[in-house]
This record gives C-alpha cells, sequence and structure tokens, in this order.
C-alpha cells in the first residue's frame, strides 16, 4: 500500500520526528478505497479498442484523465499528511474525512467532463459528442457554462473547506496532541493555506454568478491566480517562521 511504502521511506529516512502516526489506520484504509474507486470511475468507461480508430479516440482523452488524476492524487497526499501529522481518529475527524470522501467520489465525473471539454477545445476540437443513439450534439449546449462552472467551483470551494475544518480541529486539539511551537504555527499555516485555495475558487464562483456565461472563461482563467497567491502566502508565512525560529 503507498501509504505503508510512504511512511516507510520517510522512517528510514531519519524524518519520522513531527509523524504521530506511523500505522494506517482503519480510516485511511477506507479512504484509499475510495480514492481508488474514484479512479477506477475516471477509466470505466474506456474499453479496449477494436480498431486504431478507436484507439486515436481514447488516446483523445489521455490529458483529461491524467489532470483528473494529479487532481485526485494531490487531494489524497494531503489527507496522508494530515493523518501522518496528528493521528487523530475521532469522531469529528471520521466525520469531516467522510465529507472529503463523498466530495471526492460525487465530483469525479464534473471533474472529467470539465477537463475532457477544455482539453478538446485546446487541441482544436469540434466541441461536439456522438451519443449512443448515433445523434451528434454539443457537448457544452447553450446555458450550460454558468451551471459546469458553478459545480465545479462548489466542489473546490468544498474539498478545500473540509481541509480547513480539519487543520481547525487539530489546532483546537493543539495542547491534547501536545504541539511544538513550530508545529503549532504549521498548524496555522496550512488552515491559511487551504483558505487561500478556497478563496480563489470563491472568487471563480462569483465570477461566473456575476458575470454569466459570458465571464465563464474568465472564471476558468481566475484559477492562475493561485500561484502567485500561495507564492505570496507562503514567502510571509516563511519569514515569520524563521523569526519564530530564531526567537526560540
Amino acid at each position: 500500500m503507498l501509504r505503508g511504502a510512504l511512511i516507510r521511506k520517510r522512517a528510514k529516512a531519519g524524518h519520522e520526528q513531527g509523524w504521530r502516526s506511523s500505522e494506517v489506520s482503519r480510516i485511511e484504509g477506507l479512504s484509499d478505497a475510495v480514492f481508488a474507486f474514484a479512479v477506477t470511475l475516471l477509466v470505466v468507461s474506456l474499453e479496449s479498442p477494436r480498431t486504431a480508430s478507436e484507439l486515436y479516440q481514447i488516446m483523445h482523452g489521455f490529458l483529461p484523465f491524467a489532470i483528473t488524476f494529479a487532481i485526485l492524487f494531490q487531494i489524497w497526499y494531503a489527507q496522508f499528511l494530515w493523518f501522518r501529522r496528528y493521528g487523530l481518529e475521532d469522531t469529528t475527524t471520521v466525520l469531516l474525512n467522510g465529507a472529503l470522501l463523498f466530495m471526492v467520489l460525487f465530483y469525479v465525473y464534473p471533474l472529467k467532463f470539465l477537463f475532457t471539454y477544455l482539453a478538446g477545445t485546446l487541441m482544436g476540437g469540434s466541441g461536439m459528442t456522438h451519443l449512443a443513439d448515433g445523434r451528434l450534439v454539443p457537448i457544452l449546449a447553450a446555458g450550460d457554462a454558468v451551471p459546469m462552472m458553478a459545480i465545479y467551483d462548489a466542489g473546490f470551494i468544498a474539498v478545500f473547506t473540509v481541509f480547513i475544518l480539519l487543520y481547525g480541529h487539530a489546532w483546537r486539539r493543539r495542547d491534547a496532541l501536545d504541539l511544538s511551537a513550530g508545529e503549532r504555527f504549521d498548524t496555522v499555516t496550512q488552515i491559511g493555506a487551504n483558505a487561500c485555495f478556497a478563496a480563489v475558487g470563491g472568487v471563480s464562483l462569483l465570477i461566473v454568478l456575476i458575470g454569466g456565461a459570458s465571464f465563464a472563461g474568465w472564471a476558468g482563467f481566475a484559477y492562475f491566480l493561485l500561484g502567485p497567491v500561495l507564492t505570496v502566502y507562503y514567502s510571509v508565512m516563511g519569514a515569520r517562521k524563521r523569526k519564530l525560529a530564531a526567537r526560540g
């Protein structure tokens, strides 16, 4: 299991300090099964090609699959780090983790649909698709852009809100966990970082809800703000942490 391999690798490298859990809990075992099922949902529709034409058509789905898989893996790894850092398994943790898993499963298809459409557009696709009955219809019909972006934005905000709540829960348990000053600072930093993600998602949602279909593209471009926003945020927090370390 990937979790166990990462734990063992870190321990051999001498980095186990600061991790409160070195065993894969039942909550994480269930989480791994859910994430594996979510990845299966991404590929279950890809049948074995019977002709070269079908193979080329399947290969067109590689980019959206790769992007969606990367997003799921990042969520999985963020959850993995949280459990290693705090090792909590109380009721609040179970409920919040359940909410995260729900969001992962619910948004697999919306994610795949969005990135399939965007990849097709970037690669010069016609924006049309064939239904099972042979009809050729638009992938994105008139009036679909706003709800599509709103669904994506809402899911994005929800996932990072759950991480805010998870780190907030760890912060409330800081005395019971006996967090060091550095760990307390890192916990607050992670709350802020996840808030940055959620805030950018909120900006995108506001753009599409206020501006309508004509601003749907700008709502997507809003996510490019993540780079500079996180760069500035981590630069500020890094400077503060260095000052904290110098005092200690």
